[in-house]
Parts: structure tokens; sequence; C-alpha cells
């Protein structure tokens, strides 16, 4: 889910004015309502009326507390790979959002990145368990995005808080960005700090003191989120040193746009003109006509030498030129900076309590 930066500013209270207080108040009405619904589904959960179901294989989980993007991709493109080279079997389980039929935005990247790693997407992620355990029952099964779906039990609880905005601005949906309330954040066995190196030391410490008033017993992790290269529609890799100082334009339909100007920022970059569309964004033909029309209009002086846009985009998008200008996805990797060495122990000893041989 991605939210317009007008929209952000009214939640974070940043936008003044005589509208947005009033938009503000409408929303916290709500908040109540959504609060409610979430605390009783919880408490189902919680209190045995409702029992998470259990296959009998280890169940690693990458999620988040707020709606948009935290840079769980990276982590679990991360973690599958991590897992293969001790030679064990994976399968990705997800939702599949914004799918409308087949693979989704992120499938499809993710098949890019992992092509020896099967990827399940259905909103009964119960069933797709028991689909991955049926063909393969000495397997380990990475959920994405489901510290939310309680339905299915998990032996490792990894949740991701973005540096840059990591607790939704205090508030549940729809006054902020909160999923559930913060205090849930006790359930993880995991916590990490996704683009940490977009903050200050002090502000990395400020957020892990918040975190562990809430979830004391949590292995704290930190990330950083750095682009390795470039590539295009086709597979073809370039370093990121070929558009250092140039001017670019670039675009994106991902949760957090935020993290996406971040990495530009880190490309060393002029970023002449940019684009922001809702999550999980199709790129139909309109779409593209309508993309093409302002690069057009922002590259009137032929100054732009490069539209760049998130890998999540290029897989939806199979051409390697808008208006006459190359287009190029940011290629990131994850770099676990705290924490590396904990979090392998805890994977291992998630697998291992299946009596499997232990990883090395």
């Amino acid at each position: 889910m991605s939210l317009p930066a007008h929209f952000r500013d009214i939640l974070s209270g940043s936008r003044r004015g005589l509208v947005a207080p009033c938009a503000r108040l409408v929303l916290a009405a709500a908040e109540p309502v959504y609060g409610w619904a979430v605390r009783r589904k919880n408490l189902r959960f919680d209190n045995g009326h409702a029992a998470a179901v259990r296959v009998d294989a280890p169940v690693i989980s990458v999620g988040n507390l707020t709606v948009g993007g935290t840079g769980k991709t990276p982590l679990v493109c991360w973690l599958a790979r991590w897992l293969r080279e001790q030679d064990q079997q994976v399968t990705l389980i997800s939702r599949g959002y914004g799918s409308r039929g087949g693979p989704n935005d992120e499938a499809l990247e993710l098949a890019a990145q992992l092509p020896d790693v099967p990827h399940l997407q259905n909103a009964d992620r119960v069933a797709s368990a028991r689909e991955a355990f049926g063909k393969n029952p000495r397997q380990v099964l990475l959920l994405d995005d489901a510290f939310q779906h309680r339905r299915i039990a998990r032996d490792l609880d990894i949740v991701l808080l973005d540096a840059l905005e990591p607790f939704g601005y205090g508030h549940l949906l729809p006054r902020g960005l909160l999923r559930e309330p913060m205090e849930n954040l006790k359930r993880a066995q995991v916590i990490g700090l996704s683009r940490s190196d977009a903050v200050s030391q002090s502000r990395r410490d400020e957020i892990r003191q918040q975190v562990e008033q809430l979830a004391p017993a949590a292995l704290w992790i930190e990330l950083a989120h750095q682009p390795r290269g470039l590539i295009d529609s086709a597979g073809a890799k370039t370093d990121r040193s070929a558009i250092r100082g140039q001017r670019v334009a670039a675009f994106c339909g991902i949760g957090n746009p935020a993290g996406f100007r971040h990495t530009l920022a880190q490309c060393d970059v002029h970023l002449a003109a940019m684009r922001e569309f809702p999550d999980h964004c199709d790129y139909a033909p309109k779409r593209l006509q309508e993309l093409e029309a302002w690069l057009a209009t922002a590259n009137k002086q032929g100054e732009i030498t490069v539209v760049l846009c998130t890998r999540k985009d290029l897989v939806k998008i199979s051409r390697q030129q808008l208006a006459g200008v190359p287009l190029l996805a940011v290629d990131v990797a994850v770099e676990i900076t705290r924490g590396k060495k904990e979090l392998e122990g805890k994977v291992t000893e998630s697998i291992s309590q299946y009596g499997w041989t232990p990883l090395e």
C-alpha cells in the first residue's frame, strides 16, 4: 500500500492550513473502530479461542508493523540465499497483493532474483504451506508479509521497522500507518531496523530504546539497503558509477517512495524529476503513455540521460527506453550491519528443533 505524499503529510502533521487538521480529526474518529477490530482478532489467538495451524516444517515470517514498504523483499532474498547456501530447500509463501490472477510484481521480482526458489501466492497461506509441505516435507517455509497473518504458526517472527518512519506516526490506521498497536512487537523474536544508514546513530539508538521497552526479549538487528548496480529489462547489468553526477528522472510504484528517494541519493545523481504511483502499479499502456508524456516535458532541454525505477517496477515494463531515454532499475542489496551472526543463530535454532542436521 502506497500513500500519496500529501496524505502522508496530513498524517504526520507537517501539513498545515484549515483542511489538514479537519482531515486528521475525521481519521482519528475512525481509528478506535479499526483498533477494536485488530485487538479482537488478536485476542482470539492470545486466549486460545483461535488456534494457529502448524505444519511439520520450519516456518519463518518476515513482516512489518506499518503499511508501506519497509524493505522486506531484500531481506527475504537474503534469507532464502543464505538458507540455500546451507543446502536447505526453501519455498516462499505470500498473499499476492495486486496479483490480478497471476504473479504479482513482488513474485516476478523474487523469481528473477531467486530462480531456484519456488514461490506460492495465495490469500490462504495455510493452504500454500500444506501444498509446499506435500511436495517436500524437508524444507523451510519463508513467509513474506505475514506478521498479522496469525492463522499459520511460525517458528521465527522477524519484524522490520523503517528507520525513516518506524512507528507509523504513532497512530493506527486510518489516522496513522500502524496495522496494529506498537506493543504487539512483543510477539516478534527478531526486530530489524531497515534503511538504518538513512538516519544518525543517535536516532538509531533512540528507536532501539523504544523497541526494547516494548519487546525486551527480541533480538535487535540493523540493515542497510545499498544500491549495487543498474539493470535493464533484458537483464543486462551496469555499474552504478556509469550514472554518477548525471541528471536523471525517476518513478516508482512501491509502498514507501521515501525509501527509493534515499536509494537515489546514494547513487550520487541529480534528480531532475520524480513521479510516485500507488503500490503494485500495473503500468498498463495508458500509464506508460502518461509516463512518456511526463518524461518528454521534463526533458525539454535534453539533459536527462536515464530514467530510473525499482526492480519491482521494471519487471512489469518490458521496455528498454521511455520517450527515447534509457530505462534502468536500481538493483538494491541488503547488508545486515548489526546482529548478523545472532540472526543466523536464530534461524539455525528454528530449523534444528525439527531434528534436522544443524547448519554449519
